[in-house]
């Protein structure tokens, strides 16, 4: 399973509520419309920081995880037209573009 995780800023100037609530509602389910989604991705999750009680405070204001099953899946989703044309312009009106990092992994089972 080939994983893409995402860790972002919010935009200059959006709250970091607004910007929980666009993640949320409006680019997941503008991600999940896209036929694309349906074939290629194999979980699609959002996720955002909660109080952590004495852990260091957030390095970001989110997160979202990609998996597929290949390289050929994550190439066809992204080269997709639903995606360059749709989800992929809604990324930049709630995301710090320059501050996104991203690490991508395959999963090793362990237990």
């Amino acid at each position: 399973m080939l994983k893409l995780i995402f860790m972002i800023n919010r935009a200059e100037g959006m709250s970091f509520e607004r910007f929980v609530d666009h993640h949320r509602n409006r680019h997941a389910p503008l991600f999940t419309s896209i036929p694309e989604a349906d074939r290629y991705v194999r979980k699609y999750t959002v996720s955002h920081p909660v109080p952590a009680g004495n852990y260091p405070p957030r390095a970001y204001d989110g997160m979202t995880e990609i998996w597929f099953k290949d390289w050929e899946d994550h190439d066809a989703f992204f080269a997709s037209e639903n995606y360059r044309a749709l989800v992929n312009p809604d990324e930049a009106r709630f995301i710090d573009m320059a501050s996104v990092a991203v690490m991508v992994t395959e999963e090793r089972k362990v237990i």
